[in-house]
C-alpha cells in the first residue's frame, strides 16, 4: 500500500482545486470542484492577523438563508466515476511492451523523443511567414495596391517604389521572426542532443535523447533530468520512492514523491530479463492525472500518477531511478501543455481599426470625387481628346489610324479611380503597425529596467509577455486579485492552538537557549529545526505530561501534525560539523509550518518512507509503520493517515476544514470541548488565520483487518479507483475523537494597504477572489483597507436558485435605498460566497449580480472555485467597456488571469503557472501600482498620441495630393516624386514619432504617484477619443490647405515645373509635421533633439540627392528652386500658417479649459521654479465623478 503524494489543503481556505493545463481540449476535465490528483497548486491558505471583526463598527446586511451552506461549487458533491479512471478500451489505449521498444514501435504509431519548439524550417519559412503576416488585412490592401500599379493602364508610380513600403515591413516582421526561431532552433537542438542511459543488451549505455523509443528502459540519476515520461520500475530506496522536483514543468520548487511498484522494484534488469504489457491512456495534456495498468510476472496491477514521472522533472535525493518510456517527444505532457497565453488585442488597437475604417470611408469618398471630376472633365473636353495630350484617342503615327491610350469615357472613370486609390494609398498608414511594435518594445524595455519594480527577496523584475497590450495598463478600471500569495506572502508560521478545549494563543520566539528543546540526536550529530514557531509554555509544559489526560491529548495533537502529511525531510549541513539542521520539504507551505511546530514542541519527524516513519518524540526516537494514507479531495475536505505505533495499537489521524470535520465527530464526544474548540476557531478566523481541525481514533484490529482489505481492493482497481478510495476514506474517517486546532497566519505583502488604497484613488475598483473562509477574507479585507469601518456590508450566504434569487432582489432594493440618502454618501461592500455564485453565474441571475455589484465600492468573494473566478472576470467584461486586469501567484489564478482583458502575474511561492499564463509578471503586489499609475499612464497616453499623430502626418500629404489632382485636370498626375513618396514613411517622418512614443512623459512619476486621481484620465478617454480624431482630421485639412495653396499662389503665373513646386510641397509637409511633433513634446532628451531636427536634414538630403541623379524626373529641379528667396519664404511662411491656428488653440486650452493632466503640468513646472514641492494647495483637480459606463451586451 503506498501512499499518493497529493499535498493536503484541508482548509476551509482556498480549497479549490488547480484548473486543467487546457480545459477546452482536454478530454479529462474536471468539474469546478472536482479534485486533481498531486496538483501542485493545492493552496496554502493565508490570512494575517488582524482585529476581531466584531470591534468594528460596521453595518452589515445579511442575505443567509437559514440552512447549512455547502460551500465549493456544484461538482464538488458529484458522485460517479471519474473520466480518468475508466476502463481503458482498446480503441483509445496504447500499449507499451516493457524492454522491447521493437515491438512497441512496430507499427511506427508513436513519435521519437526528438522535440521541435520551432516554428519554420527553411522550406516552410517564406510560405508561412508571409502567410501569417498578411492576416492583418492592412497588409492585403497594400499588396492588392502594388499589384494595382504594376498594370500599365494604373501605373501611378515607378513598379519599383510602389513594392517597397509593403516589402520593407514584411522584411522586418520577418528578420524579427527568423531571429526568435533561430534562438528556438538552437535551443531544440541542445535538447535532442543531451545524453541519457538506455538499457539495451544486457547493460545500460549512453543515447542521445532524440533516439530514445516509447518501450525503452532508461536509467536517470539524481540531480538529472528526465528525457520523456516514465513509468518507475524500481528506485535505489528500497521502498520505490523517488523524490522529483517539477520546476522545469510548472515551476513549483518543492519535492514531490513518485512511487515505483514493489512487483518491479524488486527485479534487478541486469539479472532478469524484465517482461510486461502497460495499458495507457493516449497522450493527452492532463499532467495531473494518470491512468493505466501492467501486466507483468501473470499480475495485472494499476498504475496512477504517483507512479509516473514527466518529462523536464529532475530528480532529488534519489539516488537513481528506472522507468519505461510511455510517452516519448511531441507526445509528452510537458510538451502537449506548450502552449502561451491567449493572443489579446489591445483596446486602443480596437478602437483604431474603427478609425482606419472612417479614414477609408474617406479615402473612397476622395477617389470617388476625383473619378466623377475625371468624367465631368472628359464630357466636357470630349471634342479635344483627339489630339490632346495624355488623352490622344487617335494614334496617327502610322498610315492607319488606330486608336491609342483612350479607353472610353466609362473605363476611364473606372481607370481613375483605382489610380485615385493608388495614389492617395498612404491614407491607410502602413507605417503605423511596425511603429507600435518598436514603441511598445521600448516602453517594455524601460518598463524592466525599472529597479523600483524590482523584487529585492526574490530578485526579479517586471516581466513583459505579452508585447501588444501596454495602452491597456492605463486605462484599467477592475482589478480582480486573489488573496493568498497575491495580497499576502504565503509564507505559513504557527500561531496558535486550541487542545483538548484550551486557547493557547501566548506564544513567544524560541531563543538560542531554548532551542535545546526542540533538537534531536542522532549518532553524535544534533538535529534541529531549520526554522522554529512561536512557543505557549503552558502548552510546552502540556506535551511532556503524558500521565495527565490532557497530555495525552497534546501528545496526540503533535503526533497528528508530524506525522499525517506528506513532508519530506532533508538534513541541510552547518559550519559546526556536530549540528545539522533538517529543513522540510513538502508541497504546500501550511503543511511545512505544520509539521515546523511539531519540531518545536519536541515532535521532529526526522525520517520518512513510504513504508515507515520516524519522529523523535522530545529525545526519544519512535519509528511508526505507515500503513496506509487517504489523501485530500475537494468532496472530503480531509486527508488521513493510519499509522502502527511502536506499541502495537494503530492509529488513524484525520485533519481537515472545520466544516467537514466536525461532521464525522464521535456523537459521545465532549460536547463543552467541541463547543470551546468551535468558539476559538471562530476567534482565529476573525484574526485573519487559517485554521485546521485535528482528530483521531484508535482502530480496534478488526477494523484495520476490514479497512486494509477493502483499501487493497480498491487500490488495486482498474475502474472507478479514485471513487472506491474516497468511499472507504469516507467509512474510516468517522467516530473521530476531536484533539483540537491549529491557527496559521500569512503576512499581508509589504505596501498592499497602502497599494489599495492607491488604486482606489485612482478610480480603480479592486475585488478579491479568493477561497478563504468568509471571516478570514473579511479580516483581511480590513487589514488591506479594501474594507473600511464606514461600509455598510451586504453579505449573500445561500444554496438554492430561489433563496440567491430573492437575496439579489433584496440587496438591489437596499442599495436603492441606501443610496437615496442625500445627508450622506454611503459606501457599500458586497461579500458573496462561491456556493451563491453556482447558482448565479450562468443564469438569468447574472445580470442582478451585475446590478448590484455595480453599485457597491467594494466586492469580495469567498469560497469560489477557479472557474468561478474567470466567471466574474467574464461577468464585468462582457457586460461593461470598462477593462479589466486580473492578478495571482497560483495555478487556480490562471483562467482568471487568461479571461481578463489584462492578467499579471506574481512569481511567488506557489510555482509559476499564473506567470506563465500572464501577460506581465511582478514580484510583489505593490508593484502593481507604478506598473498602472506611472507605465500604463505613460504608454497609454504616448501610444494615443502617437495614433493620431500618424493619422495627421499620412492624412497631410494626401490632402496635398489631393489638391494637386483638383489643379491637373484630376490626371492623376503627381508632383511629388515617387520616391519621396515611398521614404516620406520611412525616413521622413518615421524616427521622431517612434522615439517620442518611447521616450515622452507628460507627468513625472512623482506627480503620477502622489495624484493617483490622475489616472482616470484613461477612463475618460482624454487622450484618444472621437472628438479628438476629427479635431485631428479638421486641423489636418487646414494645414494641407496652407502647405499646398501658399506655394500656389506664390508661383502662380510663373513657369515653375511640377518638379520643383513637389519638391517645395515635399518639404514644407515634412518640416510642418515635425514641427507639430516638436510642439507637443513634454521632456525634450538629446535622441528627441536629433530624431525630430535630424529628420528634416534628412529630408533635405533626400531631395538633393533624387534630384541630383539625372534618370530620374525633375533633375537639378531642388537647387534651382533653393537659390531664390521666394522658396525660402514660402518655407516659412507654410510653417507659420499651418501651425498658427493649433498654436493659438493648444494655448487658449491650456490656460482656460484646462484638464487635470495639464493642470498637474503647470504645477510641475512651478515646483521647478519655486525648487520645492509646496504647490498642493494651488494644485485644484477637476471633480471627480465615478461615472458607471452603459452596460455592453455579450
Amino acid at each position: 500500500m503506498l501512499p499518493v503524494s497529493s499535498p493536503p489543503n484541508y482548509s476551509g481556505t482556498d480549497s479549490n482545486p488547480q484548473p486543467e493545463a487546457s480545459e477546452a481540449s482536454n478530454p479529462y476535465q474536471y468539474r469546478h470542484g472536482d479534485s486533481i490528483r498531486n496538483s501542485s497548486s493545492h493552496r496554502s491558505i493565508s490570512s494575517i492577523q488582524s482585529k476581531n471583526s466584531s470591534s468594528h463598527s460596521v453595518k452589515e446586511v445579511s442575505f443567509i438563508e437559514n440552512k447549512s451552506v455547502r460551500y465549493g461549487s456544484r461538482g464538488a458533491a458529484s458522485g460517479g466515476l471519474s473520466t480518468s479512471y475508466k476502463e481503458i478500451s482498446d480503441d483509445d489505449a496504447r500499449l507499451v511492451y516493457v524492454n522491447d521498444p521493437a515491438r512497441t514501435n512496430e507499427t511506427f504509431a508513436f513519435t521519437g523523443n526528438s522535440i521541435r519548439t520551432a516554428k519554420y524550417s527553411v522550406l516552410t519559412f517564406l510560405p508561412r511567414n508571409l502567410f501569417e503576416q498578411f492576416h492583418r488585412v492592412a497588409y492585403i490592401y497594400f499588396l492588392v495596391i502594388a499589384i494595382l500599379n504594376q498594370i500599365p493602364q494604373l501605373a501611378v508610380f515607378g513598379r519599383e517604389a510602389s513594392i517597397l513600403p509593403l516589402a520593407f515591413v514584411l522584411l522586418v516582421t520577418a528578420v524579427k521572426d527568423a531571429y526568435e526561431d533561430y534562438r528556438r532552433h538552437r535551443s531544440d537542438r541542445i535538447e535532442n542532443n543531451r545524453l541519457a542511459w538506455v538499457f539495451s543488451n544486457g547493460k545500460f549505455g549512453q543515447k542521445k535523447w532524440k533516439d530514445i523509443c516509447v518501450g525503452e528502459v532508461i536509467k536517470v540519476s539524481v540531480n538529472d533530468t528526465l528525457p520523456c515520461d516514465m513509468v518507475l520500475l524500481s528506485t535505489s530506496d528500497a521502498s520505490g520512492v523517488a523524490y522529483v522536483q517539477t520546476t522545469n514543468l510548472d515551476g513549483e520548487s518543492n519535492l514531490k514523491t513518485r512511487y515505483a511498484k514493489q512487483d518491479t522494484q524488486m527485479k534487478v534488469l541486469e539479472e532478469e530479463k524484465l517482461r510486461g504489457l502497460i495499458k495507457c491512456e493516449k497522450p493527452n495534456r492532463n499532467i495531473y492525472g494518470f491512468q493505466a495498468n501492467m501486466d507483468i510476472d501473470g499480475r495485472r496491477i494499476s498504475l496512477g500518477p504517483s507512479n509516473i514521472v514527466l518529462r523536464g522533472c529532475e530528480l532529488r535525493n534519489t539516488d537513481w531511478a528506472i522507468g519505461v518510456v510511455v510517452y516519448a517527444g511531441r507526445e509528452t505532457k510537458a510538451m502537449l501543455n506548450n502552449s502561451g497565453a491567449p493572443s489579446k488585442r489591445s483596446n486602443l488597437e480596437t478602437k483604431m481599426n474603427k478609425e482606419i475604417v472612417f479614414l477609408s470611408v474617406f479615402l473612397v469618398l476622395l477617389c470617388s470625387v476625383v473619378s466623377i471630376c475625371h468624367g465631368v472633365w472628359l464630357r466636357r473636353h470630349d471634342d479635344e481628346l483627339n489630339l490632346m495630350q495624355f488623352y490622344r484617342k487617335k494614334d496617327y503615327s502610322e498610315a492607319e489610324v488606330e486608336d491609342y491610350e483612350y479607353y472610353g469615357w466609362g473605363l476611364e472613370i473606372f481607370f481613375a479611380f483605382l489610380m485615385s486609390v493608388i495614389v492617395f494609398q498612404v491614407m491607410i498608414p502602413i507605417s503605423l503597425y511596425i511603429s507600435m511594435e518598436l514603441v511598445r518594445l521600448g516602453q517594455v524595455y524601460f518598463m524592466i529596467r525599472d529597479d523600483r519594480m524590482m523584487d529585492a527577496s526574490s530578485n526579479s523584475r517586471l516581466q513583459c509577455r505579452a508585447l501588444n497590450i501596454n495602452e491597456d495598463l492605463g486605462q484599467v478600471k477592475y482589478v480582480f486579485s486573489d488573496k493568498t500569495g497575491t495580497l499576502t506572502e504565503n509564507k505559513m508560521e504557527f500561531q496558535c492552538a486550541s487542545v483538548a478545549g484550551l486557547d493557547f494563543n501566548n506564544g513567544v520566539a524560541v531563543t538560542e537557549d531554548d532551542f535545546v528543546g526542540c533538537s534531536a540526536q542522532a549518532d553524535g550529530t544534533v538535529l534541529k529545526p531549520k526554522m522554529t514557531v512561536k512557543v505557549d509554555s503552558e502548552l510546552l509544559s502540556l506535551s511532556r505530561k503524558k500521565d495527565t489526560d490532557e497530555g495525552r491529548l497534546v501528545h496526540d495533537f503533535f503526533l497528528a501534525l508530524a506525522a499525517c502529511n506528506t513532508i519530506v525531510p532533508l538534513t541541510v549541513e552547518t559550519s559546526d560539523p556536530s549540528v545539522k539542521l533538517i529543513e522540510y520539504q513538502g508541497e504546500s507551505p501550511d503543511e511545512q509550518a505544520l509539521v515546523y511546530a511539531a519540531a518545536t514542541y519536541g515532535f521532529m519527524l526526522v525520517e520518512r518512507t513510504s513504508g515507515h516513519i520516524v519522529i523523535d518524540i522530545q529525545g526519544e526516537r519512535q519509528s511508526f509503520s505507515v500503513l496506509g494514507l487517504h489523501e485530500f479531495d475537494s468532496d472530503r475536505k480531509r486527508m488521513s493517515v493510519i499509522i502502527g505505533c511502536p506499541d502495537t495499537s494503530v492509529k488513524l489521524f484525520v485533519k481537515g476544514a472545520d466544516t467537514t470535520m466536525f461532521n464525522v465527530v464521535d456523537k459521545s464526544s465532549i460536547s463543552e470541548m467541541i463547543q470551546a474548540t468551535k468558539s476559538h476557531l471562530q476567534s482565529y478566523s476573525s484574526r485573519g488565520l487559517r485554521t485546521l481541525v485535528i482528530g483521531m481514533r484508535q482502530l480496534t484490529s478488526s477494523e484495520f483487518k476490514s479497512w486494509q482489505s477493502s483499501y487493497e481492493t480498491a487500490n488495486n482497481a482498474l475502474m472507478g479507483r479514485a471513487s472506491l478510495l474516497r468511499k472507504i476514506a469516507n467509512n474510516v474517517e468517522n467516530h473521530l475523537d476531536i484533539l483540537g486546532a491549529s491557527g496559521i497566519e500569512d503576512k499581508l505583502q509589504q505596501g498592499v494597504p497602502e497599494a489599495i488604497e492607491s488604486l482606489r484613488t485612482a478610480g480603480i475598483k479592486v475585488w478579491v477572489l479568493t477561497g478563504d473562509k468568509q471571516e478570514t477574507a473579511i479580516s483581511i479585507g480590513y487589514s488591506s483597507k479594501l474594507l473600511t469601518s464606514s461600509m455598510t456590508r451586504i453579505v449573500i450566504n445561500n444554496n438554492s436558485m430561489e433563496s440567491c434569487r430573492k437575496s439579489l432582489e433584496d440587496a438591489l432594493r437596499q442599495c436603492e435605498r441606501l443610496q437615496g440618502l442625500r445627508d450622506r454618501v454611503v459606501q457599500l461592500a458586497l461579500i458573496i460566497d462561491g456556493t451563491s455564485l453556482v447558482y448565479i453565474l450562468d443564469t438569468e441571475l447574472e445580470e442582478q449580480l451585475f446590478e448590484l455589484a455595480r453599485k457597491c465600492n467594494v466586492v469580495l468573494c469567498c469560497r469560489v472555485a477557479p472557474l468561478q473566478k474567470a466567471g466574474i472576470v467574464a461577468l464585468i467584461k462582457n457586460r461593461t467597456n470598462d477593462l479589466t486586469l486580473a492578478i495571482g501567484d497560483g495555478a487556480n489564478d490562471v483562467s482568471m488571469i487568461q479571461r481578463a482583458d489584462v492578467g499579471i502575474g506574481i512569481s511567488g511561492q506557489e510555482g509559476r503557472q499564473a506567470v506563465m499564463a500572464s501577460d506581465f509578471a511582478i514580484g510583489q503586489f505593490r508593484f502593481l501600482v507604478p506598473l498602472l499609475l506611472v507605465h500604463g499612464h505613460w504608454n497609454y497616453q504616448r501610444m494615443s498620441y502617437m495614433i493620431l499623430y500618424n493619422f495627421y502626418r499620412n492624412a497631410i500629404l494626401v490632402l496635398v495630393l489631393f489638391w494637386y489632382v483638383l489643379y491637373t485636370a484630376f490626371t492623376l498626375t503627381t508632383a511629388i516624386t515617387d520616391w519621396s513618396t515611398v521614404l516620406y514613411s520611412v525616413i521622413y517622418t518615421a524616427l521622431p514619432t517612434i522615439v517620442v512614443g518611447v521616450l515622452d512623459k507628460d507627468l513625472s512619476r512623482r506627480t503620477l504617484l502622489k495624484y493617483p486621481q490622475l489616472y482616470r484620465a484613461g477612463h475618460r478617454d482624454e487622450s484618444y477619443n472621437g472628438r479628438l480624431f476629427w479635431l485631428t482630421i479638421l486641423d489636418t485639412l487646414w494645414q494641407s490647405i496652407a502647405a499646398y495653396f501658399i506655394p500656389l499662389l506664390a508661383y502662380w503665373g510663373t513657369d515653375v515645373d511640377a518638379s520643383s513646386i513637389g519638391d517645395l510641397w515635399t518639404l514644407a509637409v515634412v518640416v510642418t509635421v515635425n514641427i507639430h511633433l516638436a510642439m507637443d513634446v513634454i521632456r525634450w532628451y538629446w535622441i528627441t533633439h536629433a530624431a525630430i531636427w535630424g529628420s528634416i536634414v534628412a529630408t533635405f538630403v533626400c531631395v538633393m540627392i533624387i534630384d541630383a541623379i539625372p534618370v530620374l524626373p525633375g533633375y537639378w529641379a531642388f537647387f534651382h528652386m533653393a537659390g531664390t528667396k521666394l522658396f525660402w519664404a514660402c518655407l516659412f511662411g507654410i510653417v507659420v500658417g499651418a501651425l498658427a491656428p493649433r498654436f493659438v488653440v493648444k494655448m487658449f486650452v491650456q490656460h482656460c479649459r484646462a484638464n487635470d493632466i495639464q493642470v498637474a503640468r503647470e504645477a510641475e513646472k512651478f515646483e521647478g521654479l519655486r525648487g520645492s514641492y509646496s504647490v498642493d494647495a494651488e494644485m485644484e483637480m477637476n471633480p471627480i465623478v465615478d461615472h458607471h459606463h452603459p452596460p455592453r451586451r455579450s
